[in-house]
């Protein structure tokens, strides 16, 4: 006897601030060393590791989420399947032949065919009309400008986010939320999923040594003790990591996000319940992420005297809200391209009226955030979102910073065909000599599969450029601000979204023409993937050190101007991570540092020296 299974099958699809132009920067000063900043980067009594000399001085927002609606299609009715013929068998017993109609039949020696009886059963899914979730009624706060269209502004948790989707109904600033300890100074998604997130900032710390080594060297002289640390930035578990080592070495942090799709929601809530004031989820809109930041900056009996920013939100934001807090805060750490050309309009106009750190320009955040990280992460964010394979496909990366080589070489090696712009003849000559082809984006825009920008500049793809792009061309920005491709050119009546999974849209024209757009152009890794751990605790550490050297400089030492960070914080930052590599550094004999005129530990290149 024979069981004919018939089953369903079921499927679904699943206010920037504008730059100006700016002029080339002076040279930056390089920042020296503080007292507090040379004894955090000293190994600990007893440990064994080389003796580190003192310094000489040297001079991204915005639909709430929203499921989509899932209904199973009813099982077919049990029709015929494919035939199979009756064949006669040599052996004189009786045998089980297949019946032409699909069922058992049994042949008699003398080659008369009869029909077994069949049973055929029918599995189901229980209840299969139920919808797996229901598009809310309730979107949430959002701007006007951002609820052109239904499809447009829903928004999905990611699939790293442990959301409970009944909750997306609710914006997390209507809910009255406690920790354990009774208190409700944060505001994030679920503060229920805490455990969830305690799990991933505990994973992140095996991939972050170096952050891990400054807080336990330095957690007992407590270098930040008394700081009020205010920050803005992805709230992810590396980020948690950073807060929690700041915390450690005697600072008080209350964080807000700098971007509105990057934020993991179970992570704010780990750090919710761990005592951090944290105001930020998944999904914001234009009103509550600035409502976040200022959360985190007006609040009584507690004033920030330092700023952790990336992208220069947060910055702008006391400048525009509350200037006389400038008078209490000691200096600002930036990390991202965009705030720092921010920083340097406000030196220009001689608006900035505190020390400020250029962190993003430092050699640890060049050459191994930007490079090596987006190296891994571009192919990891456009996997997750389009499924794509990437040989044989055209992609024209814009900008051949370090950003752009990491992109353009992760995509060479998976077999595409790779096209730069550039508008820096250095960078375009290293393009062509890395083997890329110079081009204006006017020349492949109708023929490339995916057009990538990385140049922190604006407008950089145009409603002009996107008219032009072929059917299903794949458009995405790795640069930090959502400035570069011109999605508000597209929100007009004649186009049409059609949100397809979370963080990806298609925008359709009226001959049927459709682009991809990957998180309305904001940050593809950190919008729609995640970047690798150890790459961020370089970045991390780099950015505690400076908030303890400006911290704890004696005044007078910074003026009111952008400095780099010096080259032996650096090259301690790099030394932290060798022994995850068992890497073994090769030293100078006195005679050998002699000739070349260098300190047997460092600094080993001079602050000219381009890696």
């Amino acid at each position: 006897m024979s069981v004919q299974v018939v089953s369903a099958a079921a499927s679904t699809k699943v206010p920037e601030v504008e730059l100006k132009d700016l002029s080339p920067p002076d040279p930056e000063p390089q920042l020296g060393m503080s007292s507090a900043a040379v004894a955090a980067m000293a190994p600990p009594a007893g440990a064994g590791d080389p003796e580190t000399p003192a310094l000489a001085p040297a001079a991204e927002r915005p639909p709430a989420p929203g499921p989509a609606t899932f209904s199973p299609a009813a099982a077919p009715p049990a029709g015929k399947v494919p035939q199979a013929s009756a064949m006669k068998r040599s052996d004189p017993h009786h045998q089980h032949q297949r019946h032409r109609d699909g069922g058992e039949a049994l042949v008699s020696p003398d080659g008369t065919v009869t029909e077994a009886p069949r049973t055929v059963k029918k599995i189901q899914f229980a209840d299969q009309k139920q919808e797996f979730n229901k598009r809310p009624t309730k979107i949430g706060r959002r701007s006007l400008s951002r609820s052109i269209s239904q499809s447009s502004t829903d928004s999905y948790s990611s699939a790293a986010s442990y959301t409970d989707s009944s909750d997306d109904e609710t914006s997390p600033r209507d809910k009255q939320q406690k920790n354990s300890k009774g208190s409700g100074d944060f505001c994030v998604k679920n503060i229920k999923q805490a455990e969830f997130g305690r799990r991933e900032i505990e994973i992140a710390e095996q991939e972050m040594p170096a952050l891990m080594a400054l807080r336990k060297r330095a957690q007992g002289e407590k270098p930040l003790a008394g700081a009020k640390i205010v920050g803005c930035t992805h709230i992810t578990a590396q980020t948690a990591v950073l807060m929690e080592t700041l915390s450690a070495l005697g600072a008080q942090c209350r964080w807000a996000a700098c971007n509105i799709y990057s934020t993991l929601n179970e992570v704010a809530a780990a750090l919710a319940e761990s005592g951090f004031p944290v105001f930020a989820w998944k999904g914001e809109s234009e009103d509550d992420f600035w409502w976040c930041i200022d959360r985190c900056v007006n609040v009584e009996g507690w004033q920030p005297n330092m700023i952790l920013d990336d992208g220069g939100d947060l910055t702008h934001w006391i400048y525009k809200k509350y200037p006389n807090m400038f008078k209490k805060i000691k200096g600002i750490v930036e990390e991202s391209v965009t705030g720092v050309h921010r920083l340097y309009q406000l030196s220009k106009a001689g608006k900035l009226c505190v020390p400020a750190m250029n962190v993003n320009d430092s050699v640890t955040k060049q050459k191994f955030d930007n490079l090596y990280c987006c190296r891994e992460s571009i192919l990891d964010g456009l996997k997750r979102t389009t499924d794509m394979m990437f040989g044989g496909k055209q992609v024209v990366v814009c900008g051949y910073g370090e950003v752009g080589k990491g992109c353009c070489a992760a995509l060479k090696a998976m077999g595409s065909i790779v096209y730069v712009t550039e508008i820096d003849p250095i960078c375009a000559l290293q393009a062509c000599m890395d083997g890329f082809r110079l081009v204006k984006l006017n020349e492949v825009i109708r023929q490339v599969d995916i057009v990538i920008t990385c140049t922190g500049n604006k407008n950089v793809v145009t409603r002009e450029h996107l008219d032009r792009m072929k059917n299903s061309c794949i458009v995405c920005n790795m640069g930090h601000s959502n400035t570069e491709i011109d999605v508000a050119s597209l929100r007009t009546p004649e186009l049409t979204w059609e949100r397809v999974r979370s963080q990806v849209d298609h925008v359709i024209w009226p001959d049927g023409k459709r682009i991809v757009l990957l998180a309305e152009g904001r940050l593809l890794n950190l919008s729609c993937s995640t970047v690798p751990t150890f790459v961020l605790s370089i970045t991390a550490t780099t950015q505690a050190l400076a908030l303890i050297e400006l911290y704890n400089a004696p005044e007078g030492r910074y003026k009111q101007d952008v400095y780099l960070l010096p080259k032996k914080m650096d090259e301690y930052v790099a030394s932290l991570h060798l022994p995850t590599f068992d890497a073994h550094l090769t030293e100078l004999t006195d005679e050998q540092a002699k000739y070349l005129g260098l300190n047997k530990n460092g600094p080993f290149k001079p602050n000219y020296y381009r890696y």
